[in-house]
């Protein structure tokens, strides 16, 4: 029979190119899919990788898509190289969007560029704040942070729908659920005229930038990381666990905040029921293929951000359903963990154990007596 065995000494090459390896197998799979549904592959691989960088336009969509992907991802990086699983970050990217859309609120067509900083300080104290309360509750009662980053998710999003059905709903707007329409000096700066990308996407990689001086060369990026390794020899060292716990929490839930922060104030201009697009979540699978580096994550924010343009693409020239972005999504994780699992481990064919009859197996597992 076939088993694993674990390799004394995974390849370092393999160990950076299973992102890669994974990708290939994922539009493998994409084609496999494709056929399968009766659609035509070729141009579902041309919707899915080649449209969304075939123009500037194209490409400022795509630095729409990628830039809360980036930022986000950037601050899981720093939770899970801690050993901090935070999985809520769509909660804390519900609660960024609040608090720079209570800001946005207060603006006038008059009001000074100041309120752009504002608004996104604002978001990013929001997630923050969000993630705080998963950091409390893991220091002062040991809740898990997986549970409790995730169950407020769904508290942010009741959070946002009675804002948007109640006391913050637009009185001219129809009674739909939805916020006044942010004045126009509320709205993030354009890089280049007749495109739709904003300063997002510089301040995105600029803060790469910092995370990657941060992780790589500071002591406290230091710290982190071995306490992600190690517990024990992080309190050998004297390194203090609960400052890690709050700095990955904290960290990562204003990275939420901020992309929350910009959506609003960028693309959507307002805040509605909709505001969570999954980014949150997404982000998760973009730290772990950028292998928990700032550089990969760049990267993989661009691949994941073609992911939801060329599923929109899907929908209206294929007819294929929104949820095909989903399923690749999915199928570039499991890929990616299937890479790294060969890369660790290797596959043996195993000769299977003598079956013991039922009197020698009993006799066997049976104590020996004392004489």
């Amino acid at each position: 029979m076939l088993g694993f065995e674990r390799r004394a000494q995974p390849s370092r090459p393999m160990l950076y190119g299973s992102p890669l390896l994974a990708l290939a197998l994922t539009m493998l799979l994409f084609v496999g899919l494709f056929r399968a549904l009766d659609k035509d592959a070729l141009q579902g691989l041309e919707l899915f990788f080649i449209k969304p960088l075939e123009s500037w336009r194209a490409l400022g969509e795509l630095s729409i898509k990628a830039s809360p992907l980036l930022l986000i991802g950037l601050g899981l990086c720093v939770c899970y190289r801690a050993n901090v699983w935070n999985i809520g970050a769509e909660g804390q990217f519900i609660l960024g969007a609040i608090g720079a859309g209570g800001v946005a609120l207060q603006a006038t067509d008059q009001t000074g560029a100041y309120i752009v900083p504002l608004m996104l300080l604002a978001g990013a104290l929001g997630g923050a704040l969000w993630a705080a309360l998963v950091a409390l509750l893991r220091d002062r009662y040991n809740a898990s942070e997986i549970l409790v980053s995730l169950m407020l998710v769904y508290v942010a999003e009741q959070l946002l729908s009675y804002l948007v059905h109640g006391p913050w709903r637009d009185p001219l707007g129809y009674n739909f659920p939805q916020t006044a329409s942010f004045a126009a000096s509320a709205r993030i700066p354009r890089l280049v005229a007749g495109s739709r990308a904003n300063i997002g996407i510089v301040l995105g990689l600029g803060l790469a930038g910092l995370f990657w001086l941060f992780s790589y060369r500071t002591h406290a990026g230091y710290r982190l990381l071995v306490g992600g390794l190690s517990s024990a020899a992080a309190r050998y060292a004297g390194f203090s666990s609960r400052q890690a716990l709050w700095t990955a929490c904290l960290a990562s839930g204003a990275m939420a905040g901020l992309a929350g922060a910009l959506e609003v104030a960028g693309p959507l201009g307002q805040l509605t029921p909709y505001v969570p697009a999954g980014y949150g979540f997404a982000a998760i699978i973009v730290a772990f293929v950028g292998r928990l580096h700032p550089l990969g994550v760049v990267l993989s924010s661009v691949l994941m951000s073609m992911f939801y343009i060329g599923g929109e693409l899907a929908q209206s020239r294929l007819g294929l359903p929104k949820s095909i972005t989903s399923v690749l999504q999915g199928l570039l994780l499991f890929s990616l963990l299937a890479s790294d699992t060969l890369v660790h481990y290797r596959l043996r064919w195993q000769a299977p154990r003598a079956r013991l009859s039922p009197v020698l197996a009993s006799a066997e597992s049976a104590p020996s007596a004392k004489v």
